[in-house]
């Protein structure tokens, strides 16, 4: 893509932290031969980086992830919750789905390899800021099968009729209501209970109502 003009006032204004600076200097002539984006600041660590988002509340901080004195991840966690509307582009060497599950449980909307290529950067850079998200295609199998063995929240182990049958039971409802409802046998239905219980690890109807709650399934 071309250098096009584009007002200052439209211009995705980016903040870059990587602790070197020659990388730094890299995405820096990369970003600024786009006409659409600015970059407005440069940190060298965690805590600058917390510090200089506050000061110059960019749409973009392109993060470096390993990083001394205070780590990109940490970094991504608090800008995230003081300036919502701040997005993270998080940048690593690593490709272990353990690094990108606590980049992105972090807050980070992309994550992307530092071997990638220059269109790659320009496109995950284009989609974090509008909003969307963006991983490299080297981590994304690694992340489907690490999401796969930790579901992170136990309701998505339940099938979408046994989330029904759970509301019911947490409504009070007896075995044949639930049966006479969903028009199945009460006997479905008790197998239903029991296979929620197993997979929710809880034992009495009490704890469903809990769980229930929680999951706002109930008031």
């Amino acid at each position: 893509m071309g250098r096009m003009t584009v007002p200052e006032s439209q211009r995705i204004r980016i903040l870059l932290v990587d602790d070197h600076a020659v990388v730094r200097n890299g995405f820096r002539r990369i970003l600024l031969a786009q006409g659409d984006l600015e970059v407005v600041g440069e940190a060298s660590n965690g805590r600058q980086a917390i510090e200089m988002a506050s000061a110059l509340r960019p749409h973009l901080v392109v993060m470096d992830i390993a990083m001394p004195d205070l780590n990109g991840i940490e970094a991504t966690r608090q800008i995230v919750r003081d300036h919502p509307a701040t997005r993270v582009l998080a940048l690593s060497m690593q490709k272990d789905a353990v690094y990108v599950r606590e980049t992105l449980r972090a807050g980070a909307k992309g994550y992307l390899l530092k071997d990638s290529g220059e269109h790659e950067f320009l496109a995950a850079v284009r989609a974090v800021a509008r909003g969307d998200g963006w991983l490299s295609p080297g981590v994304s199998e690694a992340v489907l099968e690490d999401y796969r063995r930790h579901v992170t929240d136990p309701i998505d182990l339940l099938s979408p009729r046994e989330r029904e049958v759970l509301q019911l039971i947490a409504e009070s409802r007896t075995n044949k209501e639930i049966a006479t409802a969903l028009n199945l046998s009460v006997y479905t239905v008790e197998a239903h209970r029991a296979r929620i219980m197993e997979k929710l690890n809880l034992h009495t109807v009490a704890e469903l109502v809990r769980f229930a709650v929680r999951k706002g399934l109930i008031n």
